[in-house]
Parts: structure tokens; C-alpha cells; sequence
């Protein structure tokens, strides 16, 4: 039997399933007891959402300071109450009473101070900035959690040329999955001081989260499927809204944020009907559009900026893909068709508009790497006299809060190798600073990348290694972790110390 064919076995006949990861200090067993492996819901039984509500423009975070360039502002994470259904109150956990968070938008080269107030019951939490380069100590990773009922302030200034969309979410280790599928996320915009995307296509953020609803309308704990996979619920939100409408006039060019802040959705989007030029990838604009584009993937965490141009009146839908991310066990879900957002295209032309630039930005090359280092992907399953163990792993071993993985320096380009010898995709994050894709590797074929980007997070086929060139100009103890939520839980990070 090969490996592939003995996870699934094992999942499908020996109980009970416990992560082998979780006997390890900092390994929390909350909520894993007595999970089915299914998807812990009925389908017929799950609650229909509404749809067809107007694209809500998310709330912004108030902005207490006076002073110009300093933003300071306040976000309390605490229990809320959410009506997804008409009669239906859903429990959440949310910044500031709302789901998906207030965005936070700010200019590059401002200093920010938020005050983070955990009001979370007997939890402790963190705000990561995820993508932003800031400081090893304002990065609310989870070697710094802030205790039930405390509080912290984030304090850092955002450096001129880091315009581009980011978000922030919880980082509390073992915790990170439950908080943000509960609704602790939320959109980070940072704005260029000269940007030379045309001010009139407008600035529209998509957030994509998704949600799963019991017939009462709580949210179902994670089964052990959710924990081996990732949880993917049975609705996918834009903004909070079900298949919201966007109205947009013939011929207009509008300019759309993507942001995939799911705990394991792998998004494979088509906008049939529009023209679309990428313009941005996860930390900011690209040197020089790319146009004619016919799908775009989101990963979780990762994020897009397009241009988009509607030519014909009409309907135009942004529809999901089928992709295969790999899947152990049953209950696979069938994502393929689903109408995330409709754009309702009138009659009448749009009054003209700029073009778009040819060029957008410098990226500067890094060099020639000094250090080259290889991280391996891995899940196990193996039997103990507790039952069947599962374990997801970096270099062989899981997360250790105290143990330092890989010892670098400030300013020294390297080289990274990650590759994926587990089952399914795993999207690799690594904090604190953006990193430069170099090519990738399969079935010994070699394929550089079409354009030069900078990105924070990057999907690892299975099977696959890819290879990125990076520079950590930041000292101090940085994350690097699957954003499957539910394998960073379970143990597939790993700490780069980076000396000053």
C-alpha cells in the first residue's frame, strides 16, 4: 500500500484520530475530542443565505489622531452576534462588533499605534500584521500572546514604498483556526503617497471569507475531516454577503482588491465577461501590468489587485473553479460554480478614462543569495495505544515554542527551498518581510515565473518545491508556518531568528 493509499485507509477505518503534534508542549486538544470524520453538518439541513444584497463598502477604522501621518485607533476582539439567516443569531467572535473586521487604511510612511484589547473568554490572542514589515515585537506572533481580558498597543511606521493590501488576523498558537473562522479578520490597506493606478477606477475591496452554518445557525465545531484538510464551510462571503451585487457602468474600468481570508479555501476565480489586467500580487503593485488574464487563484492569504473592464451590458459573474488541492478522506467538497459576485453592467458607455500605466513600479533585484536553505513539507499518520496519531511537519518535526529553527542575519539574501512531500497543497507564509518567487519544480520540470512580484505567501503544489529569494532586514524571531490555519495549529511552523 503507498503512503497516499494508507492515510486514507487509516482515516476512513481507525478512530479515534488525535494529532501527534498535540503531544507536544503548546499543542492544544481543545475541541478535537470526539470528532466524526465527516463534515460534521447535514447538507440538506444547512441554512440558505440571502443574496443579491448591494457589495457593502466595509467599514474603516476610526483614526483617533489629528496629528497628519500618525494613525492611532483602537480594536477590541470580543464575542458578537451575526445574522447570516433572517431569524437566525449566529455566535461570533469579531473586532470591534463586526465580521469581517473595520479596514484599517493608512498611507505609507505613517506611524501606527492600535491598541489591541483581548475581551475574548478565558483565550488569549494576538493581531498579526500579516505581510507588513514590521517589527519582531509588534508582529503579535504567538510567542506574544495577549491574556483574556489584557491589553497591548501595536506601534510601528510603515515605510515608504510598502502601498499594497495586507490584512490582519489572531496568531495565538492552537487557537488561530477557531478565532478566525469565527470572524476575527479583516482588511489592512495601505495607500501609496503617488499612485499611479488612475484615482477614477475607484478602490473596491473584495474580502472572501466562508462559513459554516448548523440548522440553528451556530457554527459547528471542526470535525476531524476540518483538521486533517482545513476548514472549508458551506458558504463562500464577499464582504460578509452572499453573492453581493456590484453595479458598474459599460466600458468602466474599475479597480478590485482581492483578499483571501479563509482558514483553507483554495480560490480558482473566473470573471467571465470582463477584461482583466493584473496589477498587484500580496505586497503591492507589479512592475508593469500584466493584461489579458483569464483566471486568478487566491490561496489562503493571499491577495490580488486587478483592473477590470466591463465592455458589454449585461451579467458578469466572479465564479468559482474547480482545483484539485488534494484531500484525505471523504466528504470532499465540490467548490466548482459557485457565484461569489455579480456585476450588473448597465447600458450607456462610462465617461472616458486614463489609460493604465505601462510601467507601475521599481522591484529591485536582491542579488545572489549567500545561504541557501530547504524546508520539506510532510503529514504522518501512524498508530500508538491512544489511537491513530496525525502530525504536520516542517524539516520532520512540529512547532516547538522554544526551539529556534534556523538561525539568520539581517541583510543577508537566501535562498529558500520548500518542498511539498505531503498529500495536498500547502500555502507557506513567512513574516516580516516579502519575498521574490524564483521558480518552481515538479516532475523535474522547471518553470520560472512570468513576472516579477513580491509576495508574503505562496501555494506549494504537492509534489512540488519552489524556490524563493528573500532578505530579512528586520532582527528578531519570525514565523514561517502553513496558512492552512488548521496544520499551523497542529504544528507545521517553524522560528527564524534573525540577528541583528
Amino acid at each position: 500500500m503507498n503512503r497516499r493509499s494508507f492515510l486514507l485507509a487509516g482515516a476512513a477505518m481507525l478512530s479515534p484520530l488525535r494529532p501527534a503534534a498535540a503531544q507536544q508542549p503548546g499543542h492544544s486538544m481543545h475541541g478535537m475530542s470526539g470528532m466524526d470524520m465527516g463534515g460534521g453538518h447535514v447538507p440538506a439541513a444547512i441554512p440558505a443565505l440571502p443574496e443579491g444584497a448591494f457589495l457593502p463598502d466595509l467599514p474603516r477604522l476610526a483614526n483617533r489622531s489629528q496629528q497628519a501621518g500618525v494613525f492611532e485607533a483602537e480594536l477590541t476582539a470580543a464575542p458578537a452576534s451575526a445574522s447570516f439567516v433572517p431569524g437566525l443569531a449566529t455566535p461570533i467572535l469579531a473586532y470591534n462588533g463586526i465580521a469581517p473586521g473595520p479596514v484599517i487604511e493608512v498611507f505609507e510612511g505613517d506611524r501606527v499605534s492600535i491598541t489591541f484589547r483581548n475581551r475574548l473568554p478565558d483565550q488569549e490572542s494576538t493581531i498579526h500584521w500579516h505581510g507588513l514589515p514590521v517589527p519582531a515585537d509588534q508582529d503579535g506572533n504567538p510567542k506574544s500572546p495577549v491574556r483574556a481580558g489584557d491589553e497591548r498597543t501595536y506601534s510601528f511606521e510603515l515605510p515608504i514604498g510598502s502601498a499594497g493590501t495586507y490584512w490582519y488576523h489572531p496568531h495565538p498558537h492552537g487557537k488561530t483556526a477557531s478565532q478566525v473562522y469565527r470572524g476575527l479578520a479583516g482588511a489592512f490597506v495601505v495607500k501609496a503617497t503617488d499612485d499611479p493606478i488612475p484615482a477614477t477606477y475607484g478602490d473596491t475591496l473584495l474580502v472572501f471569507t466562508d462559513l459554516r452554518l448548523a440548522p440553528v445557525g451556530t457554527m459547528p465545531e471542526s470535525t476531524m475531516a476540518d483538521l486533517m484538510n482545513g476548514r472549508v464551510g458551506d458558504h463562500v462571503l464577499v464582504n460578509g454577503q452572499k453573492n453581493p451585487v456590484l453595479t458598474v457602468a459599460q466600458g468602466e474600468l474599475r479597480r478590485l482588491r482581492l483578499l483571501n481570508a479563509t482558514n483553507a479555501r483554495f480560490l480558482r476565480l473566473s470573471l467571465a465577461g470582463a477584461n482583466i489586467t493584473l496589477i498587484g500580487s500580496d505586497g503591492g503593485l507589479l512592475e508593469t501590468p500584466v493584461a489579458d488574464v483569464d483566471e486568478l487563484f487566491l490561496a489562503p492569504a493571499e491577495r490580488l489587485e486587478i483592473v477590470a473592464r466591463f465592455d458589454r451590458p449585461g451579467t458578469v459573474s466572479l465564479r468559482t473553479l474547480a482545483y484539485d488541492r488534494g484531500w484525505m478522506g471523504p466528504n470532499r467538497p465540490d467548490e466548482a460554480g459557485m457565484d461569489l459576485l455579480t456585476v450588473r453592467v448597465t447600458e450607456g458607455l462610462a465617461s472616458s478614462q486614463p489609460s493604465l500605466p505601462g510601467r507601475l513600479r521599481p522591484i529591485r533585484d536582491l542579488g545572489q543569495p549567500a545561504v541557501t536553505r530547504r524546508f520539506v513539507f510532510t503529514e504522518t499518520m501512524s498508530m500508538s495505544a491512544g489511537g491513530m496519531e496525525m502530525g504536520f511537519l516542517i524539516n520532520g518535526a512540529a512547532f516547538d515554542m522554544n526551539r529556534v529553527d534556523v538561525a539568520s542575519k539581517a541583510g543577508q539574501v537566501e535562498l529558500w527551498e520548500i518542498a511539498n512531500q505531503a498529500d495536498m497543497d500547502h500555502p507557506f507564509h513567512l513574516h516580516g518581510t516579502q519575498f521574490q518567487i524564483v521558480e518552481r519544480e515538479s516532475e523535474g520540470r522547471v518553470t520560472k515565473p512570468a513576472f516579477r512580484a513580491l509576495k508574503d505567501t505562496v501555494n506549494v503544489r504537492r509534489g512540488e518545491t519552489v524556490r524563493i529569494l528573500l532578505r530579512q532586514d528586520l532582527p528578531g524571531p519570525r514565523m514561517y508556518h502553513c496558512h492552512i490555519l488548521e496544520h499551523e495549529d497542529l504544528g507545521m511552523m517553524g522560528l527564524v531568528n534573525v540577528e541583528a
